[in-house]
């Protein structure tokens, strides 16, 4: 795997950017509508309260920009080009197994949000591929592992459609902002595959 960090990435109708503050305060904002957070934060929950406290997250925030620029980090802000809008977030962290990072740091996990104010465009699929595009391509990664609540459709259909191999076995995951388990469908998605899929124009 290369370490390039975030550099910008250009598509037709957005741009990734590597996070800054500025817009910090907007993206927690919309972090915390529970149709996003609802299965994305996984977090322990005894932070539940203090996510909500714009207050007591700034700090953090302010910390992890510091580290927004250097060559292992994948975050990037989303906005669109016509207008410069903020609009949401995507990234590529090193995957977790049951919660332990995995040593190879080619294998990855993903996630991404979208304001839900522009859902029905497209513009999270377009971000996400962008940013999956860069990671295979560029920094050539080997892996993406992944998942999704079942009762999450829209955000299964999606990895299905686009290469993602759902796995036999599920797994039970604790969300931040839910009191139950939620069951999660496994997903990987290797370079072989991606570039397959990649290659064969299906759309």
């Amino acid at each position: 795997m290369k370490f390039l960090g975030s550099k910008t990435i250009e598509t037709e109708r957005l741009v990734l950017k590597a996070q800054t503050m500025d817009e910090q305060h907007y993206l927690w904002s919309v972090l915390m509508l529970p149709e996003v957070n609802r299965y994305y934060l996984t977090v322990p929950k005894k932070l539940r309260e203090k996510l909500k406290d714009w207050d007591k997250q700034k700090e953090f925030y302010a910390s992890d920009m510091l580290k927004a620029n250097d060559k292992d980090v994948f975050r990037w802000s989303v906005f669109l080009k016509d207008t410069g809008e903020c609009i949401g977030r995507v990234s590529c962290q090193e995957a977790k197994n049951d919660g332990y990072e995995i040593s190879n740091p080619s294998y990855r996990g993903v996630g991404w949000y979208i304001d839900p104010k522009h859902k029905g465009h497209g513009y999270g699929k377009e971000a996400a591929f962008a940013m999956m595009d860069y990671m295979f391509d560029e920094c050539e990664i080997d892996v993406i592992l992944t998942g999704a609540a079942v009762i999450n459709k829209s955000s299964w259909s999606i990895m299905e459609k686009y290469g993602f191999e759902r796995q036999d076995k599920t797994k039970m995951v604790e969300y931040t902002f839910l009191d139950e388990p939620v069951e999660d469908y496994q997903y990987v998605l290797t370079k072989e595959m991606y570039y397959a899929k990649k290659n064969s124009k299906v759309k």
